[in-house]
């Protein structure tokens, strides 16, 4: 088989500056990784300097998640043998037997971690995710809660709690944890999205209204978020159905709903140039906007 450096007539240089460009970028393309990584590493570890060692780390997470335990050993050997006391690798050690689904020795590691430095937040989230592996879900919101209890400001801490609960169907506790993050984040379409969509979940006028509002400021700060142009459909055409609301209401959510429906249309035909798959996925999508049309009797 030929390898990456061949088949896209690229040098060491290249193949290095595409791994750190990933990083950079905090992409999980492991699969790319491991192809562009393993030859970098077999092949011109010796050309790479310091940047050898976050490069083993990068190859050897991405390994993990493509199931490639040899490789991942490779890497952890070779960050063992440089750094025999660090904390970051003795993380790694313990990610390794957590793909390799030996949790009491993944916990041992990071037990160890913590037991040195109790403030080591990476070591605390990978025994929760152990929890969340074994289908612990109470045990993983309890210790999550707790963690968020010293280390407030940590968004990603707060987004994986959201989910926790969403999975337990609890919404109105993944509902606050997803407007703790809107308060650090106000201008990230993805949390005004998350929100709309947990409050069209709970349902009742009053929450069919703040998702409809909130579909439309994620609209308003990412106008290609197709997920909350649908969310402004469906909540806008919920709400001009209820019987509960006034004549004005519903004519002004009828509005909104039917430019909802114009852009969706639009975006598809756009989408759709050229190829018969995307002009039958035009039709299907037309065809599901007419059948929940909505009229005024």
């Amino acid at each position: 088989m030929a390898s990456v450096s061949e088949m896209y007539d690229v040098g060491w240089e290249e193949m290095r500056d595409k791994l750190r460009k990933w990083r950079e970028d905090n992409c999980r393309n492991s699969e790319q990784i491991v192809d562009v990584g393993e030859e970098l590493i077999s092949d011109h570890a010796s050309k790479l300097g310091d940047d050898i060692w976050i490069i083993y780390e990068q190859v050897m997470i991405a390994a993990l998640d493509c199931s490639r335990d040899d490789l991942a050993l490779t890497c952890l050997q070779e960050l063992r043998k440089q750094f025999p006391d660090s904390h970051r690798v003795k993380r790694l050690s313990g990610m390794r037997l957590e793909a390799l689904e030996r949790y009491d020795e993944a916990n041992k590691h990071y037990d160890a971690i913590l037991q040195d430095d109790p403030t080591n937040t990476a070591a605390r989230k990978r025994k929760i995710s152990i929890l969340k592996a074994q289908g612990k879900s109470a045990e993983a919101i309890r210790e999550l809660n707790e963690y968020l209890e010293q280390f407030v400001g940590d968004q990603e801490a707060w987004h994986e709690l959201s989910e926790l609960y969403i999975n337990e169907h609890d919404y109105g506790k993944a509902a606050f944890c997803l407007e703790e993050l809107m308060m650090t984040n106000p201008h990230n379409h993805l949390y005004c999205e998350q929100y709309a969509e947990v409050k069209y979940t709970q349902g009742g006028l009053e929450n069919l209204e703040l998702s409809r509002k909130y579909f439309a400021q994620a609209l308003r700060l990412n106008n290609r978020n197709m997920r909350a142009l649908f969310g402004l459909y469906m909540s806008a055409s919920h709400i001009a159905a209820s019987p509960k609301v006034s004549a004005k209401v519903k004519k002004d959510n009828m509005k909104y709903a039917a430019w909802a429906a114009t852009q969706i249309n639009r975006a598809y035909k756009l989408a759709g140039r050229g190829s018969k798959e995307n002009k039958c996925s035009v039709k299907a999508v037309e065809e599901m906007l007419e059948s929940m049309q909505i009229t005024m009797s």
